[in-house]
């Protein structure tokens, strides 16, 4: 039989943000109590007092774990933002011609040193991302491919971060959530080794970057 702690647990791991609240101390918990007490009695069939179920939200929020200090000095050293505008993502299916496709494309901007690019091959799909000023190219050289999508208007937010980052368990993830607590939608994330690219539509881009440079430099 499930207990009251561990219906507690369950309800808050599956609600979006509600853990962040918790470990916060910006959720009311009476309020709380008394929202999730009737879904609490239904599943475990017998009543439940509110006052237990502030007691072991209480217990729960102590246990949430914070920024640990080997994420913290991490969080420190990131002191480099850049922004990259006026993008273009192309998503193709994949194909037997597609890698052929790309190194023609490679071949066709070889002089254009400064212009971005990436490509991301998954196990159905390839995504590319240019400057939006090579899609004439794009167009040409992948003309006989099969397109799924293709995203104008798009900026990129990419974050040099530290090496041992790769080593260090949930740093994508506290960027990522102040984004998410701001309602940011993200389009595309892409990643090399100390480079962490996040894509999204240009009219976010300032807001985006504004919501990372306060979380970062205030950390």
């Amino acid at each position: 039989m499930i207990t009251v702690s561990e219906m507690i647990q369950k309800i808050v791991l599956n609600t979006p943000f509600l853990e962040e609240g918790l470990a916060c101390g910006i959720i009311n918990l009476s309020a709380l109590a008394r929202q999730i007490q009737p879904q609490m009695e239904k599943e475990l069939i017998k009543p439940v007092s509110t006052n237990a179920i502030i007691m072991d939200l209480k217990r729960f929020s102590l246990k949430i774990p914070k920024t640990s200090p080997q994420q913290f000095q991490i969080l420190k050293k990131i002191n480099d933002i850049s922004i990259r505008s006026n993008l273009t993502e192309y998503t193709f299916l994949h194909s037997g011609t597609i890698l052929e496709k790309q190194k023609l494309l490679l071949h066709e901007i070889v002089e254009q040193r400064d212009k971005f690019i990436t490509f991301t091959h998954g196990l159905y799909e390839v995504t590319i991302i240019v400057n939006s000023c090579l899609e004439k190219i794009v167009d040409k050289v992948f003309r006989k491919e099969k397109l799924i999508a293709k995203l104008s208007d798009l900026s990129a937010l990419i974050i040099h971060l530290p090496d041992e980052t790769v080593h260090t368990p949930g740093i994508f993830y506290l960027l990522m959530k102040q984004l998410a607590w701001e309602n940011i939608n993200v389009i595309e994330e892409v990643s090399t080794y100390t480079e962490f690219t996040i894509i999204l539509d240009k009219a976010n881009i300032d807001r985006a970057f504004t919501v990372l440079k306060n979380f970062l430099w205030k950390t």
